[in-house]
C-alpha cells in the first residue's frame, strides 16, 4: 500500500480527492437550489403570527376608557395578523455589536476587456444573437464567466464575461500539457527524486507519486489528466528543464496560441498571485490540445492503473485511478453527457470551480468553458456546462456568431480585435514542437486509454486561413 503525500490543508485541492482505502470518487451531497426552503421549516414568527382559536380573534380591553380605541385597533390588526406569512424570513445573524452582516458584494466583470475573437467578446454581460427558433439560452446561470464554441469552424455561439480575467484552478493543466507533451517521449522512465517534488504547494490534489520510485512518461500524464495530480506535475516540469523553464515555455505558447488573458505564474494551476486566464483563452488551449493524439487520449481516458509501491524483487503494485471529470464518470450524482470527450476540471479557493469540456453529437463538436459558478457545490460547474451543451447543441445553425475561436499567432493572417496585455516577451522561451499544427486531423479513438461516456470527437477543420481581410472584425 502506497502513502500518498497529501496534506491536511486543502486550498487547493481538485472536487474529489483519491483515498486509496476507499472509492476513487467521493459522493457529492445533492445540489440545494439558492433561495429555496426545506420542507418542514417554520420560522418562530411563523407559529405565532396568527391567533389563538380559544381567543377568537378578539383582545381583551385593559380599561373603559380606551375600550372603543382597543376594539379599532383590534379589527384592523387582525386581518393582517390572519395572513402573515407562514414562512417570515429570519432576522440575520448580528455581528457582535447589534448590526446586522454586511453582504459582500460579487466582483464585477471589467468594463473594458480584450476583444481578441470579435468586439462582442471584449463586452462585459452575455452576448448572443438569437435568430428565429433559435432556443433561448439556460436560465439561472451563475458562472462569472462561460463561452460556447463550435470546436471545428471556431464561431462563438455565446458568450458571458468572455475575456474576463479570473484565477483558472486546475485547467491551467490544459496548458502545461499543451505545451510540454510533445517534448518527453510517453515511454522516457524518470526516477523520482526529492528536488522534483519541491514547490509542490500545500493541500495540493496527488496521484501518489513517491520519491526513489519510477515512473514512465505515459505513467505521470496519467496522473495529471485523470487525478490533476500536482506531484506528476512537478516531476514532468523537473523532466523538462524545471519549472521557471516550464512557466516560460507555459507563457510563450499562450502567447503563440494568441491566449493573451492568460498569465502563467506555476505549471500546476494551483492559486498563486497574478495568475489568471479566461474562459475564452482555456478554450483556445483546450482547441489546440485536442490537435494532439495522446491530449485526447489522456483527457478522455476514465480509468486506469497507476503505479505503487515498488520494492525489490518483488512485482511493482498497481492502484486504480478515476477521472475527477464528473460529465465522463458520472460521479457525485451527475449523469455522463452524451458525447463527453474530455478535457480538465479544477478547483480552488481563489478560482472557485473551473471547467472545460468538449462533446460531440452527430456532426456536431462544441467546447463549453464555464469558470466559477456562484451557485455553489461540487456539481454547480458540471450542471452548468451540460445546460450550455445543451443549449449549444439545440441552438447551431439559428444564432449568429458573436466572435471566433482565432488561430495561432504563426497560422493567423488576419486582426482579430485589440489584444489583452502580453506577459511574455522572450520569444527564446517559446515551447519547442507544442503548436498547434495547421491541418492536424483531431480524433478520440476506442481502446484501453480512451473509453470515452459516448462517441468520438473528431475534427477534420483545418485552421481558418485569412477569412477576413485584416482589421476586419466578426461581431
Amino acid at each position: 500500500m502506497i502513502q500518498l503525500h497529501t496534506p491536511n490543508a486543502s486550498r487547493n485541492q481538485e472536487a474529489v480527492r483519491l483515498s486509496l482505502m476507499a472509492s476513487v470518487s467521493d459522493p457529492s451531497p445533492a445540489r440545494t437550489r439558492r433561495g429555496g426552503l426545506s420542507r418542514g421549516w417554520l420560522p418562530r414568527m411563523g407559529r405565532s403570527a396568527t391567533p389563538s382559536s380559544s381567543s377568537g380573534g378578539t383582545f381583551t380591553c385593559v380599561s373603559a376608557k380606551t375600550t372603543a380605541l382597543t376594539v379599532l385597533s383590534a379589527a384592523l390588526l387582525v386581518p393582517t395578523m390572519l395572513v402573515a406569512p407562514a414562512h417570515a424570513a429570519p432576522s440575520p445573524p448580528a455581528d457582535g455589536k447589534g448590526r446586522p452582516p454586511k453582504v459582500k458584494a460579487a466582483p464585477a466583470p471589467p468594463v473594458s476587456m480584450s476583444t481578441v475573437g470579435g468586439s462582442l467578446l471584449g463586452q462585459p454581460g452575455t452576448q448572443v444573437n438569437l435568430l428565429p427558433g433559435a432556443p433561448q439560452l439556460p436560465a439561472n446561470l451563475t458562472g462569472r464567466s462561460w463561452i460556447v464554441a463550435d470546436a471545428e469552424s471556431g464561431e462563438v455561439l455565446a458568450a458571458h464575461n468572455a475575456h474576463w480575467r479570473l484565477p483558472p484552478a486546475s485547467t491551467m493543466k490544459m496548458l502545461f500539457a499543451d505545451t510540454v507533451l510533445p517534448s518527453l517521449p510517453k515511454d522516457q522512465v524518470h526516477k523520482v527524486t526529492d528536488a522534483d517534488m519541491e514547490g509542490v504547494g500545500q493541500g495540493s490534489s496527488l496521484v501518489g507519486v513517491k520519491e526513489d520510485h519510477d515512473y514512465s512518461v505515459h505513467d505521470l500524464w496519467l496522473g495529471v489528466f485523470l487525478r490533476s495530480g500536482n506531484d506528476a506535475v512537478h516531476v514532468l516540469s523537473a523532466m523538462n528543464g524545471g519549472v521557471e523553464k516550464t512557466v516560460k515555455d507555459m507563457q510563450a505558447h499562450a502567447e503563440e496560441l494568441q491566449a493573451l488573458d492568460t498569465h502563467v505564474v506555476s505549471p500546476d494551476g494551483y492559486d498563486a498571485p497574478e495568475q489568471v486566464s479566461s474562459a475564452y483563452d482555456l478554450t483556445l488551449i483546450a482547441r489546440s490540445g485536442l490537435q494532439k493524439q495522446d491530449f485526447r487520449e489522456y483527457c478522455g481516458t476514465v480509468s486506469a492503473k497507476f503505479p505503487g509501491l515498488q520494492e525489490a524483487g518483488k512485482p511493482r503494485d498497481y492502484f486504480e485511478i478515476q477521472n475527477t471529470n464528473r460529465l465522463m464518470t458520472g460521479a457525485g450524482g451527475i449523469s455522463p453527457y452524451k458525447g463527453i470527450a474530455g478535457v480538465k476540471n479544477g478547483n480552488t479557493t481563489m478560482a472557485g470551480s473551473t471547467f472545460t469540456g468538449a462533446a460531440q453529437q452527430g456532426a456536431r463538436k462544441l467546447l463549453v468553458t464555464v469558470m466559477n459558478p456562484d451557485a455553489g457545490g461540487a456539481n454547480s460547474v458540471y450542471e452548468e456546462t451540460a445546460a450550455l451543451f445543451d443549449w449549444g447543441f439545440s441552438a447551431a445553425g439559428k444564432v449568429k456568431p458573436v466572435g471566433e475561436l482565432v488561430p495561432p499567432k504563426s497560422e493567423d493572417t488576419s486582426s482579430h480585435g485589440s489584444p489583452a496585455q502580453s506577459h511574455e516577451n522572450d520569444s527564446s522561451a517559446a515551447g519547442k514542437g507544442a503548436g498547434g499544427g495547421a491541418g492536424t486531423a483531431l480524433g478520440v479513438a476506442g481502446g484501453a486509454l480512451a473509453v470515452l461516456a459516448g462517441g468520438a470527437f473528431v475534427i477534420n477543420r483545418r485552421w481558418p486561413r485569412g477569412r477576413r481581410s485584416r482589421g476586419e472584425e466578426l461581431v
